[in-house]
């Protein structure tokens, strides 16, 4: 039987790799114009996929937008196809906001100019995280285009189900041998070029007599002759009719002989027959920090502040907001999400991670101000502390801020006159700085203008802050006596959960109080040689393992009936390079400093890891703990859930390009259980991480590591070629500057689902904001403002939950005039849950991810019944009044 062979041109264009995305903007200039017009005017060039990017057509209609009535007519026509997403996304460092708003932003420009490729198209991310099958199909698409990551004893044909790890199902068309393999065409062998390799491979692995021919590569142009090249193929081809194609017409055709598939389940990022660079995930760790904590930010702070800030006449800042994900979807592009790229692009990235970072910050201060200063307060109290909850389960506990006070003696109050406790840290004049900045639009007036003004790092104790709300509390100066951390010469510090004592060695020894289980030797720094590049770790072929048990330390501690502080400083002696590691000296300083911090009536463990990494080069640092648990795997969370991984990868270590080690990486926890015993890590900064020991039971953290290639070639997890481009050098990336990374210790008696993990971290990631007002702060420190009536109550909550799910964000809805709520369940579990608002919503309606309607839903007395939810599924409800 003749097998049909569909010829998809298409372009892989990397919007920035080793080029910056300047430069990739130029040469897409002519390259796209030289499409749309062979598209025209070519005849029987019928098709051409512009790699799935939105971006990509936006970044060339702004500088030709004389050829947008072109590019709608083609679109139109489904002659250039383009989207779903706006830039081709790494799958596992994103958040799932992430995920979900750069399809949705993708997916608008596109409809606009015509529509979308209705397919989750990801020819060259680096791996598929098992909740992409729940997010395509949340936003009506079934279909996906992949490559990586998918080993042939798995995937065993090139169309397969995959199941995600809510078990929402969708089919995948594989790209057998990747997106480039029909790249080059070699003229002068038409007749053998289905029989020979690659392409014996794909029709060995198609279901159907349906082929899939992948016309493109890396940032290629149209193929002018294509046309003429098939017409050649079929001529010389008996057993093969080819076609110009796109992979719509090619899923069609497949579907309509309606092969049996087989079955996949969960992710998927096995180097086996394609490289997935895994340990990308800690390539420029000060890069990944920041992705981090930015993306934590924009849902957890800064769009549920815009929210509530709605309720109170503040309009919401769509656009603004929109402008501060654009930087983020592109910085989530697979190469630059991985920091595979050279140091001129890790430079644009960093200005767009700090742009994003000031905007988020700004918008979340204002608003907050917006909101503090029309609350209610008595005229004799010209200072406000402003706490605002952005969870929707009411929060205590012991929040820090640094604020200005008029007094080194001075009480805080509640809305009821009630003093609260805190804790100082010390204080700093600043009265010049602030008095001489105090700016009035109407200097007449008077205003409580205090002689002296210090800077002051407070924590202080709140109770019940009202879920999506906020309670007011007053600082009064010259009442009482603040009380101060006290300098200790203590090796142990202690709360209501744990005791820390730091042994002779420098390590930890943590007891546990709920049982008095000891946990030692906890916090061990480890530094090794890294013999990698940009995408991937490898340690040093002759390596020395470094660790802070050896090296010589001080301690001093800070003490508090509220907070307790360790610090412990490292003489931390490493080799100058992996010439000096391998002839074992270590005659280099790299400073460390462990700082541990335990707060009252707080579960959590603080940890700051802060190294001056200016001399040493090549290598890698992380920081151990021993769980003493022994299981079968790690307890981590993904996009919208959780998912147990096995510690080792037993049928993939048999045969690999890429050596299958168990280094991954989570969103916001790692964690080890059994029944008894729960031990989980929240990083702030890296994300990665490596079950290790005897049983697996130790968990080793990465805190950053160095190198000073873009790709190299045969290290030992990654024996072969160079990835990326050998010859360029990238400096920036060792890293020689002082760092810090932040991360949380939770230890409990339970298990996994007793011990609420993803919650415990949610808040951890969360916390609460505090906003400080005085008329006194107007000026170079807060912008002035025009008088506004207080009118508003001195606490305020929008909504609540039971706390049964994991709130993802509360947002502005992207085209109607409510509200989303986008809740999972994070349990393996079936749970359920409920909202209740403060004030009834006219309408709330169950929505999919593209925010349409499935369901109206009932309230009643103000309440919300929420679906049941199973394992890792997602919930998303809009709201209006």
């Amino acid at each position: 039987m003749v097998k049909t062979v569909h010829v998809v041109p298409h372009t892989h264009w990397d919007r920035e790799w080793f080029f910056t995305t300047s430069r990739a903007q130029i040469y897409l200039l002519k390259d796209l114009k030289d499409v749309i017009n062979n598209l025209e005017n070519n005849v029987g060039f019928n098709h051409f996929i512009l790699d799935g990017q939105a971006s990509l057509i936006a970044d060339y209609l702004k500088w030709r937008p004389q050829d947008l009535k072109k590019v709608q007519n083609l679109v139109k026509n489904k002659k250039l196809i383009i989207g779903p997403w706006y830039t081709q996304t790494d799958q596992f460092l994103p958040s799932g906001e992430n995920i979900v708003r750069n399809l949705l932003y993708g997916m608008k420009i596109c409809s606009k100019l015509g529509g979308y490729m209705n397919i989750g198209y990801v020819p060259d991310s680096f791996g598929q995280e098992s909740s992409m099958p729940q997010i395509y199909k949340g936003l009506g698409i079934d279909k996906a285009v992949l490559w990586r990551g998918f080993p042939n004893y798995e995937a065993t044909h090139s169309e397969f189900i995959w199941k995600g790890e809510d078990g929402s199902r969708i089919n995948v068309y594989r790209m057998a041998c990747g997106y480039f393999i029909g790249g080059l065409i070699d003229e002068n062998n038409l007749d053998k070029i289905m029989t020979s390799e690659p392409f014996a491979s794909v029709v060995k692995q198609a279901t159907t007599d349906q082929i899939l021919f992948p016309q493109g590569s890396d940032m290629a142009p149209a193929r002018n002759n294509l046309p003429q090249v098939i017409e050649k193929l079929n001529e010389r081809n008996k057993d093969f009719k080819f076609k110009i194609s796109s992979l719509e017409e090619y899923i069609a055709a497949v579907d309509k002989v309606a092969p049996k598939l087989n079955m996949l389940k969960g992710e998927f990022n096995i180097g086996k027959n394609m490289r997935v660079h895994k340990t990308n995930y800690s390539s420029r760790s000060d890069l990944k920090k920041m992705n981090t904590l930015i993306q934590d930010y924009l849902t957890n702070i800064l769009e549920p502040v815009l929210t509530l800030g709605t309720q109170f006449g503040i309009s919401y800042p769509k656009g603004a907001a929109d402008d501060i994900w654009e930087k983020m979807f592109e910085n989530s592009a697979h190469d630059s999400m991985a920091n595979s790229v050279s140091d001129n692009v890790n430079e644009d990235i960093y200005l767009r991670y700090k742009q994003a970072r000031d905007m988020a910050t700004s918008l979340v201060e204002l608003t907050l101000r917006q909101i503090s200063v029309q609350i209610k307060k008595p005229d004799d109290k010209a200072i406000t502390l402003t706490v605002f909850n952005t969870t929707p389960v009411a929060k205590s506990g012991l929040v820090t801020k640094t604020i200005y006070t008029p007094a080194q003696n001075f009480e805080i109050q509640d809305k009821d006159g009630e003093p609260i406790p805190f804790v100082v840290a010390g204080f700093k004049d600043e009265t010049e700085e602030v008095n001489g900045a105090t700016v009035q639009l109407n200097p007449g007036n008077r205003i409580y203008q205090p002689e002296k003004v210090y800077k002051t790092k407070i924590s202080l104790v709140v109770k019940n802050i009202p879920p999506m709300g906020y309670q007011q509390y007053y600082l009064i100066p010259n009442v009482g006596k603040a009380d101060e951390l006290s300098v200790s010469n203590q090796t142990t510090i202690e709360n209501e959960y744990y005791k820390i004592e730091v042994n002779l060695d420098g390590s930890l020894r943590i007891t546990r109080k709920t049982d008095g289980r000891v946990f030692d030797k906890q916090a061990i720094l480890e530094d090794n040689g890294d013999d990698g590049d940009s995408y991937n770790y490898s340690p040093a072929k002759k390596d020395w393992v470094i660790y802070s048990t050896d090296q010589a330390f001080k301690v001093k501690a800070n003490k508090s009936a509220l907070l307790n502080e360790l610090k412990i400083d490292y003489d931390f002696r490493v080799p100058a390079d992996l010439d000096e590691r391998a002839h074992r000296k270590a005659f280099v300083l790299m400073p460390v400093s462990l700082e541990i911090k335990l707060k009252k009536d707080n579960p959590v463990i603080g940890f700051r890891v802060v190294t001056d990494n200016r001399q040493p080069l090549d290598h890698r640092l992380c920081i151990d703990f021993d769980t003493q648990i022994v299981t079968d795997g790690s307890i981590d969370d993904i996009q919208f859930g959780s998912i147990k991984r096995p510690f080792e990868l037993k049928k993939a270590i048999l045969d690999w390009q890429e050596k299958p080690i168990s280094i991954n990486t989570m969103q916001t926890y790692t964690s080890l259980s059994d029944k008894n015993n729960m031990f989980a890590i929240f990083p702030n900064g890296v994300r990665e991480y490596e079950d290790i020991g005897k049983h697996h039971s130790t968990i080793r953290l990465t805190l950053f590591r160095t190198y000073g290639r873009l790709g190299k070639a045969d290290l030992l997890y990654r024996p072969g070629r160079a990835s990326g481009d050998a010859t360029v050098a990238t400096l920036a990336a060792e890293l020689k500057k002082v760092l810090s990374f932040d991360f949380g210790v939770y230890i409990t008696d339970c298990d996994f689902e007793k011990a609420n993990v993803t919650n415990v971290a949610k808040e951890f990631k969360t916390g609460l904001q505090v906003f400080e007002y005085a008329e006194f702060l107007n000026g170079r420190l807060i912008f002035p403002f025009n008088v506004v009536k207080r009118k508003l109550p001195e606490e305020y909550s929008l909504f609540e939950t039971k706390g049964e799910f994991t709130t993802s964000t509360v947002k502005k809805a992207e085209e109607r005039k409510g509200y989303v709520i986008r809740l999972y369940n994070a349990s393996f579990k079936e749970k359920e849950d409920e909202l209740k608002f403060n004030k009834a919503p006219n309408k709330v309606e169950l929505v999919d991810l593209k925010e349409e309607p499935l369901k109206k839903l009932e309230v009643v007395n103000n309440t919300v019944k929420l679906p049941k939810l199973t394992h890792d599924k997602i919930v998303s409800i809009y709201y209006e009044y």
